[in-house]
């Protein structure tokens, strides 16, 4: 699966989705698959309290796989204050390495929005707390998200994922202490997404990461089909070229970028 007639990068997924039945149900191959492609280590995220006790069971039974545990946005309508004690126990587990994902999300409405800025807060504090870093979901909601964390106070550690926002964006965030990460949409052939490309161009490289948030937004040329983290090769050479690298300088630069965020043991590969 790696573009290209590269040598196989050595990269790390920084969201993926494993315990989503499309990549759950066939695991050892989706895994082998990556580790064939230059993948060396992978993030797995938790959306919900059963979601994230599932990625942390993945995460314990395969070396290379690391878990983030928390409640999404779009989740915490359902979720009980006896979710968020088993949220809590997971940190326990040494492969955690992150909470999320979280954040704001004002595109669905499942949950109403002071609710979702409530256990954002809740994530910042724990966050604050445990040292550990934040993967934050943000979607049509930058400038709240800007807001809720300009009041917090930081310092704020962690990621904004998958990011889809402008440069003005993308400079509040990087301020605030932010990583920035990328999936798919910068692979694709739309030119209504030439303005990303030419965020993700700016971003300084000490701040990229890189992801596939499989199993969705599939690279070009695989858009539309499952995602999986195999195919996180395709985004980074994308991004390589937007900073005008070679895949190897590239991928050199945001596994350790997310080894540093996520303080992640660089003998513990797939």
């Amino acid at each position: 699966m790696n573009p290209g007639n590269h040598e196989p990068p050595a990269l790390v997924d920084t969201h993926a989705h494993l315990d989503a039945p499309r990549l759950r149900d066939d695991l050892p191959a989706v895994l082998e698959r990556a580790r064939t492609a230059g993948v060396r280590q992978i993030v797995a995220i938790g959306t919900t309290a059963e979601d994230s006790e599932a990625v942390t069971k993945i995460a314990r039974d395969y070396a290379g796989v690391f878990a983030a545990v928390g409640i999404h946005p779009n989740d915490v309508f359902e979720a009980t204050p006896e979710d968020w004690q088993r949220v809590l126990a997971l940190l326990e587990e040494p492969n955690v390495v992150a909470l999320g994902e979280t954040g704001l999300d004002r595109y669905w409405d499942r949950t109403p929005f002071s609710q979702q800025q409530e256990w954002f807060e809740r994530h910042l504090e724990l966050g604050r707390e445990s040292g550990l870093p934040l993967v934050i979901h943000c979607r049509d909601s930058q400038q709240d998200l800007i807001a809720q964390l300009t009041r917090f106070k930081g310092p704020v550690h962690g990621v904004l994922h998958s990011f889809t926002g402008s440069w003005e964006d993308a400079q509040a965030f990087l301020d605030l202490g932010l990583h920035l990460s990328f999936a798919g949409m910068v692979t694709f052939t739309n030119r209504t997404l030439d303005s990303l490309r030419e965020v993700a161009a700016r971003v300084p490289l000490d701040r990229l990461l890189v992801e596939t948030d499989s199993p969705y937004l599939s690279p070009h040329p695989h858009r539309g089909a499952t995602n999986e983290p195999a195919r996180v090769t395709f985004t980074a050479e994308r991004l390589a070229q937007l900073h005008t690298l070679s895949l190897a300088e590239f991928s050199q630069i945001t596994t350790s970028n997310a080894q540093r965020v996520f303080k992640l043991p660089a003998d513990q590969t797939l």
